[in-house]
């Protein structure tokens, strides 16, 4: 072998090295995130798309009592963890805590629609040309219980469904 053949190996092998601590830390870290899928419920863990293993991990982790299984139950999670793409998991999280500001940006949109749709009729028509899925008939129904709700000064139940129903039919990306 020439010296610059093994040059070229050992910047290779340089480039690949990462300290034990650093390793450690990595490991933590996707521990950690993966012990924030265990706050979540079942039907929360069902919308992010988790491989079967890590999703049954994650569901045994939140039925067990014992601390020192719980511990073994962290560190099997981590484990898995470190065999996936871990970036789709943090970008649903952070959305579900309300760190992406796009996201928070598309709920202050459908708020403030919302809040249209409720005080002007014209608004409606507006919604329909733009979104022609949406079900028409009950977004009528509801805004009309959601003014007659604000009127009685009761709780407003049809003005949280109609969020829901605008949440439900108007996608991010199809916002405008």
């Amino acid at each position: 072998m020439n010296s610059h053949t093994e040059n070229i190996l050992q910047t290779e092998e340089e480039e690949e090295w990462v300290s034990k601590t650093r390793m450690k830390k990595q490991m933590n870290d996707l521990q950690q995130l993966g012990m924030q899928l265990t706050k979540l419920s079942a039907d929360t863990l069902k919308k992010i798309n988790l491989p079967e293993d890590l999703l049954q991990a994650v569901l045994s982790y939140q039925k067990i009592s014992s601390n020192s299984a719980l511990k073994r139950q962290a560190q099997y999670i981590g484990r898995l963890m470190r065999e996936i793409d871990t970036a789709p998991i943090s970008d649903f999280l952070s959305r579900l805590k309300g760190e992406n500001s796009a996201h928070n940006a598309y709920l202050q949109r459908l708020e403030h629609l919302r809040e249209r749709l409720i005080a002007d009729d014209n608004s409606l028509t507006e919604v329909i040309s733009q979104y022609p899925h949406i079900d028409i008939n009950n977004l009528r129904t509801l805004i009309r219980n959601a003014r007659k709700e604000q009127a009685a000064g009761k709780a407003p139940k049809a003005f949280r469904s109609i969020f829901q129903l605008l949440k439900n039919e108007i996608t991010e990306d199809t916002q405008s």
